[in-house]
C-alpha cells in the first residue's frame, strides 16, 4: 500500500518516523486509524482477538504494520506486545486504546454481574494497563481513548457499555493531569458508526437511525480516524484532557 492511497490529497506526514500502537484494530475504527497513521508516514502495531483477521489487516497495511493477536485484558498478551515493540522499534510514540466489548443488551437492573465486570475490565481497566506499559516503554507522546456518545448521555439497552465509556473518559482526564507535561491524553466519543461492532444499532433501520443526525448519515470509520490522528499529532500539542464528540451533529439537534 502506498502511504498516500488512503489519505490522498493530505500533504502532511505527521507521523513520519513515529510508532503507534492501536488496540483492537483488525477492522472497523481501529483499522481506519491504523490506515490513516500509515498514510501519514507512521509505523503501526495492531492487536486483536482474531489472528486471521489481524493478519489480513497487517498484510493490507504493508511493511509498516505489525500485528500481534491476543485479548486486550490478557497481561501475557500485553507483555508480548511491548516486548515486540521494544525489539522492533525500541520505543513507542502514540497509543490508541480502541479495544472494547459490549456483550449484553438490556436494562441495567437485569445486568449479569459477571458481564458487567468483564465490560469494565476490557473497556476501562485494560486501557489503564496499556497506558501504564506504554509510558514505561519510553518515548510516549500522546494517548487517545475511544469512548462513545453513550458515555456522555443515557443509552437505553447499552447502559453498561455507556457506563464503561463514561469511566474511560474520566480515566483520560485523570491521566491527562498525572502524565503532563510529557504525555497528552484525550478521548473521542463517536455516535453510531457503520462497523460490525455497532451493526445491531442500525441494521434494518439505517435510514431512520441516520435521520437523527443533522448531517443526515451514520458515521464511517474514517470519520473517527481523522480526529484521532489530529489528537495524536503535534497539531494538538496544546490539547489534553479533552473529549471530542463525533456524532454528525446529533447532540445539538433542535428540540422538536
Amino acid at each position: 500500500m502506498h502511504r498516500r492511497d488512503v489519505a490522498e490529497g493530505i500533504p502532511v506526514q505527521r507521523f513520519e518516523g513515529r510508532v503507534a500502537l492501536i488496540t483492537g484494530s483488525s477492522r472497523g475504527i481501529g483499522y481506519a486509524i491504523a490506515e490513516r497513521i500509515v498514510a501519514e508516514g507512521g509505523d503501526v502495531v495492531l492487536t486483536g482477538r482474531k489472528p486471521d483477521a489481524l493478519e489480513a489487516a497487517s498484510l493490507a497495511l504493508g511493511e509498516h504494520a505489525l500485528g500481534i493477536p491476543g485479548r486486550a485484558d490478557d497481561p501475557e498478551h500485553r507483555a508480548d506486545v511491548f516486548a515486540r515493540i521494544a525489539e522492533t522499534h525500541g520505543r513507542l510514540d502514540h497509543l490508541v486504546n480502541n479495544a472494547g466489548i459490549n456483550p449484553v443488551y438490556g436494562p441495567l437492573l437485569g445486568l449479569d454481574a459477571a458481564a458487567a465486570r468483564k465490560i469494565l475490565d476490557v473497556n476501562v481497566l485494560s486501557a489503564l494497563d496499556w497506558t501504564r506499559d506504554a509510558v514505561a516503554a519510553g518515548g510516549l507522546r500522546s494517548v487517545v481513548n475511544l469512548a462513545s456518545i453513550s458515555g456522555l448521555a443515557a443509552a437505553p439497552g447499552i447502559g453498561a457499555y455507556g457506563i464503561s465509556k463514561a469511566a474511560l473518559v474520566n480515566l483520560g482526564i485523570q491521566l491527562a493531569v498525572e502524565l503532563a507535561p510529557a504525555v497528552r491524553v484525550n478521548s473521542v466519543a463517536p455516535a453510531v458508526v457503520k462497523t460490525a461492532f455497532a451493526r445491531a444499532l442500525y441494521e434494518g433501520h439505517e435510514a431512520e437511525t441516520a435521520a437523527a443526525y443533522p448531517l443526515g448519515r451514520l458515521g464511517e470509520p474514517a470519520d473517527v480516524a481523522g480526529p484521532v490522528a489530529f489528537l495524536l499529532s503535534d497539531d494538538a500539542a496544546w490539547i489534553t484532557g479533552q473529549t471530542i464528540v463525533i456524532d454528525g451533529g446529533g447532540s445539538v439537534r433542535p428540540v422538536e
